[in-house]
């Protein structure tokens, strides 16, 4: 009994020890910020505002400007959705070229009008019956007993399966605001696709287009996840400091670090279908907007953190609300440093082992151009997500509203004597979380 008394009263002289938390007043919801606060975040917002859409009108390309896409089949062939029947029956047909890849083996296929017919395809591909593939009919070779060639599996199916599973978690989970976040993530891509691509293709700054789009899609995603409140604002703020942060040492990086944006084959050959594209500019575009999610998930949470702390402490200056915040925030540091470091492992394993089979020394095989580039992006990426978090934490704890505001809100002197733990969730929640 004694233990357990002295344990209580530790805990209890605990709890009291810390002034600047939880003060001597009510917690409780947070009120929205002052007129004059929410005047001044507008005033802050507005220029980035003005910038994107002035950018967007300026870098918008023409449709003269961007360079014809290039047709996927040769006139007279075709792209057919078909299905895997079994093994075609040795037929003797010598009728097709004799290379390698082009004898591979042939398969039976069932086309979509119910006839069956043939297809080269290569052994490695382990196609089996009842497969749903695409195959390339060559109109060269209508008159053989295999004029179809495989190209791919199709994936429709599973991936359609995928992507209502995930919004139907977001949305269980999530509720209204899963799918505002749903909504912005559509809204991300119809920037990408709609503008960023096309700028890109047809030439123009490759680093103006990098902080128009991720500017223009902030704007769009945080404000429809998270709802037009002060609480939003500083996390965007937050963003755009990181976001210009990322670009301007990126730019310095690419250039110091010479990476050129051609280590990959793909991006080779981007020069010749579109000529006017600047590979080195294009590799930065990527690296600022790689960081974008990331920064976007550690400026929302050190804002939310500060609102949350000013709840359950209402009268703690606003010193201490940036310390107890901060102490979030190096946590999130930990953490997400890895993430993005184990985030590029995993989608360049193949890359790293062919790289790492190569009998040269560690230092040589990390500043090879075909990782330096995606050393240089989690770096460049990693200082830019630090540097916010101090950033966004600082404006929101200068942001949040004092303890006489939320002592008039509450309608309860900032020197009562009870203090608890407001659990009600902050007044900017329970409106943006209403149908």
């Amino acid at each position: 009994m004694t233990d357990v008394s002295t344990r209580r009263s530790a805990r209890h002289a605990a709890q009291h020890s810390l002034p600047d938390v939880h003060g001597h007043s009510h917690g409780g919801p947070v009120p929205p910020a002052p007129p004059r606060t929410r005047l001044v975040l507008a005033l802050l917002v507005l220029p980035a505002l003005v910038a994107t859409a002035f950018g967007l009108w300026s870098l918008w390309p023409s449709s003269a400007e961007i360079p014809e896409r290039i047709p996927v089949v040769v006139e007279g062939s075709e792209l057919v959705p078909v299905t895997v029947v079994g093994p075609l029956e040795e037929t003797g047909d010598d009728s097709w070229p004799t290379m390698e890849d082009a004898t591979a083996g042939d398969v039976e296929i069932r086309l979509p009008d119910g006839a069956t017919s043939g297809m080269q395809a290569d052994p490695r591909f382990e196609l089996a019956p009842g497969d749903r593939v695409t195959a390339l009919y060559i109109g060269d070779f209508a008159d053989t007993v295999t004029p179809y060639v495989f190209m791919d599996h199709q994936r429709d199916v599973p991936f359609g399966l995928l992507a209502a599973a995930y919004a139907l978690v977001v949305l269980l989970v999530a509720r209204w605001r899963g799918l505002a976040a749903i909504a912005g993530l559509a809204v991300a891509f119809a920037v990408f696709v709609g503008f960023t691509f096309p700028a890109l293709l047809a030439g123009e700054s490759a680093l103006m287009v990098a902080l128009v789009t991720s500017s223009a899609v902030m704007l769009a995603v945080l404000y429809l996840a998270h709802g037009l409140t002060a609480r939003t604002t500083v996390a965007l703020l937050g963003t755009l400091a990181g976001l210009a942060l990322t670009a301007g040492i990126g730019a310095w990086a690419t250039g110091a670090a010479h990476i050129t944006g051609a280590s990959d084959e793909l991006a080779q050959n981007l020069t010749i279908i579109a000529p006017s594209v600047d590979l080195r500019g294009i590799a930065l575009c990527g690296l600022v907007l790689a960081g974008m999610g990331v920064l976007n998930d550690v400026t929302i949470t050190q804002a939310s953190a500060v609102w949350e702390l000013r709840s359950l402490a209402p009268t703690a200056p606003r010193r201490a609300l940036f310390a107890r915040a901060m102490r979030i925030g190096r946590d999130h540091i930990a953490s997400t440093v890895y993430t993005i470091a184990f985030a590029y492992v995993g989608a360049a394993l193949p890359l790293l082992l062919t790289v790492w089979m190569l009998d040269q020394s560690p230092l040589m095989t990390i500043t090879s151009g075909e990782i330096a580039e995606e050393v240089v992006r989690t770096l460049v990426g990693s200082i830019g997500l630090v540097l916010a978090i101090p950033i966004t934490t600082a404006i929101a704890a200068i942001t949040v509203p004092g303890g006489e505001a939320l002592a008039a809100a509450q309608g309860a002197r900032p020197d009562a004597d009870s203090a608890t733990m407001g659990s009600n969730p902050p007044v900017e929640d329970r409106v943006q979380e209403r149908p």
